[in-house]
C-alpha cells in the first residue's frame, strides 16, 4: 500500500487484474463461449425495456445444456438399472438350469432373484397338449395381441389386463414386462414379470436381456424332467 493512496483489498486487486487481462485479450470470451454458461451477464435497459438478444441466447444455451445434463443423467441411471437387471437375469438362468420344475421355479424363485413382486408363465389353451401345471391360461389370441410377432419382450410403464396377467399380485404391480417363451410342443407363451418398484424393470436397454431370459425359460421347459 502506498502511503496516502487508496487501500486495495486482495479481491479488488484480483478483479482489476482480470479486467486488465480481458482488455488485453478482447477475444478471450468469444473464443470460449462455454464460459457464458457460468457467467451472469448484465441486462441492458435504456428507456423502454429492450430485448437483450445476447441474454436470450445465453439463457437458451443454458436451458439446452441443462436439458442435455438431465438426459445424460437419465441415461446413466437407466444404464445402472439395466446392469442390475442383467446380473439378476444371470442368477435366474442358473436357477432355471438346475430346476426340476421350471414353472415352480418361475413362480417361487424368480421374484426374489429378479427383485420383482411376481413372475408367472401364461399361455393360451392348446386342445392337443395341455400346458404344464401352474401355467396361467389366457384367452385365444391374447399372446399375439400383447406381444406382436417379431418382438421378444416389452416393458410396460402403464400395464393393463393386470388381474388376468398377475392374479392376486396385481395390486402390487407398478410396471410389468411380457417376454416371449415357448411351451413344449411349440405353443406360444408369455413370461409375465411384475415390478413393485419401476426401476426393477427399466424401460430402456432391457428388451434384449429379457429376451434372453425368455429363451432360457423355453429351454428349461423343453428339458423338463418328468416327475
Amino acid at each position: 500500500m502506498t502511503e496516502g493512496g487508496p487501500v486495495h483489498t486482495e479481491t479488488e486487486e484480483e478483479a482489476e487484474s482480470v479486467v486488465r487481462f480481458l482488455r488485453d485479450h478482447p477475444d478471450f470470451l468469444a473464443d470460449r463461449p462455454d464460459l457464458y454458461r457460468d457467467l451472469a451477464p448484465p441486462r441492458r435497459v435504456h428507456g423502454e425495456v429492450m430485448a437483450d438478444h445476447m441474454q436470450a441466447r445465453i439463457e437458451a444455451v443454458r436451458a439446452s445444456l441443462a436439458k442435455l445434463e438431465r438426459q445424460l443423467a437419465d441415461a446413466a441411471e437407466a444404464g445402472r438399472d439395466s446392469a442390475s437387471l442383467a446380473t439378476a437375469v444371470r442368477q435366474a438362468v442358473i436357477a432355471l438350469i438346475r430346476a426340476g420344475d421350471p414353472v415352480e421355479t418361475i413362480t417361487q424363485e424368480l421374484p426374489a432373484l429378479l427383485n420383482l413382486a411376481c413372475t408367472s408363465l401364461a399361455a393360451e389353451p392348446d386342445p392337443f397338449l395341455p400346458p404344464p401345471s401352474g401355467v396361467r391360461l389366457l384367452p385365444k389370441g391374447m399372446v399375439a395381441a400383447l406381444l406382436p410377432p417379431g418382438r421378444d419382450a416389452t416393458i410396460r410403464a402403464a400395464p393393463n389386463e393386470q388381474k388376468l396377467l398377475h392374479g392376486e399380485a396385481a395390486p402390487l404391480v407398478a410396471r410389468d414386462a411380457l417376454v416371449r417363451a415357448v411351451l413344449p410342443g411349440g405353443a406360444p407363451a408369455l413370461l409375465v414379470l411384475g415390478a413393485r418398484v419401476p426401476a426393477a424393470l427399466p424401460l430402456r436397454q432391457s428388451a434384449a436381456t429379457l429376451g434372453f431370459l425368455g429363451r432360457a425359460v423355453s429351454a428349461a421347459l423343453a428339458a423338463r424332467r418328468p416327475a
